[in-house]
């Protein structure tokens, strides 16, 4: 067994399929199936069901997906750790981010740092919720993680790095029900449509208590996809509850944005695995927590 089987086979499960993974590796197809195969013989387990031109993970593939994360991940911290001594002029950085947390302060953090490491490619792994960025760190799948979260910082399995805080606005379109310059009481929210977010967000949790307020309002759209939710609110679908960190998009874009009373103190957290740290996550970690946001 090699790190290079090792990372065929998690193109596959991250990609979908054969076919994906080989266009992302910018390897033949059958090359990595022949990859792949070397390493089922080694293991002396099949990892895939291969249905048609789909590959389902056996329950031995479901194995291996922790494990090789960490190998192909130690591998890395290895390869960075020799481009450190090039000043940090090659290599990736791969962070797991919530949407709004990725709309600011990520902006910024990769702002700065690529000033200074321009060399060094940092992906962002989307994440929707502080429970999945937490997950993504433990696995591997992202070294660093950035999140949300009006309860108490993770601390099982890794490290929190407070960044900041925001707290929640309310999107509206340019004619909508409320004046500019006045913060909207959450009684006021009663009656109108909202688009809402998906569970476990503190976004979320704040509109469920209006409910429990005794504030009714109705659904217009739930999504998942935190992009689509400006745009609907443009269209007039409704209103929405967001981070702070949209109030510069948002308002470019030409929505309102107000505050709400009584608001929420949302908690920002850089998150890092336990143990150590690839060079160019050192170097995000850091500069991330002397500049100021």
């Amino acid at each position: 067994m090699d790190i290079r089987q090792l990372e065929y086979f998690l193109a596959i499960v991250d990609h979908g399929g054969f076919n994906r993974a080989a266009a992302a590796l910018y390897v033949s197809q059958p090359a990595l199936s022949q990859t792949v195969r070397s390493l089922e013989r080694d293991l002396a387990a099949d990892l895939f069901h291969r249905i048609g031109k789909r590959a389902v993970l056996t329950e031995a593939g479901r194995a291996l997906i922790e494990p090789a994360r960490a190998a192909v991940r130690g591998m890395e911290t290895a390869r960075a750790s020799v481009d450190a001594v090039q000043e940090l002029r090659a290599g990736r950085l791969d962070i797991a981010a919530m949407p709004s947390p990725a709309v600011e302060p990520l902006t910024s953090m990769i702002r700065d740092f690529g000033g200074r490491h321009p060399g060094v490619q940092v992906r962002v792994r989307a994440a929707f919720t502080p429970q999945d960025v937490t997950d993504m760190v433990r696995a591997g799948a992202g070294e660093l993680g950035l999140l949300t979260t009006s309860g108490p910082l993770p601390e099982r399995g890794v490290v929190s790095h407070p960044v900041g805080v925001q707290g929640l606005v309310l999107l509206t379109p340019p004619d909508g029900p409320f004046p500019p310059g006045r913060p909207v009481a959450r009684e006021e929210l009663a009656g109108h449509r909202l688009i809402i977010v998906q569970r476990g967000t503190a976004v979320r949790a704040y509109v469920d208590e209006l409910r429990e307020h005794g504030v009714e309002f109705a659904v217009a759209a739930e999504t998942e996809h935190r992009a689509s939710v400006l745009p609907m609110v443009l269209e007039g679908v409704g209103l929405a509850v967001v981070t702070d960190s949209w109030r510069r998009t948002a308002e470019r874009a030409g929505a309102l944005v107000l505050d709400l009373e009584p608001n929420a103190e949302l908690r920002i957290a850089l998150i890092s695995r336990r143990g150590p740290l690839s060079p160019a996550a050192r170097a995000f970690l850091d500069r991330a927590l002397t500049e100021p946001r």
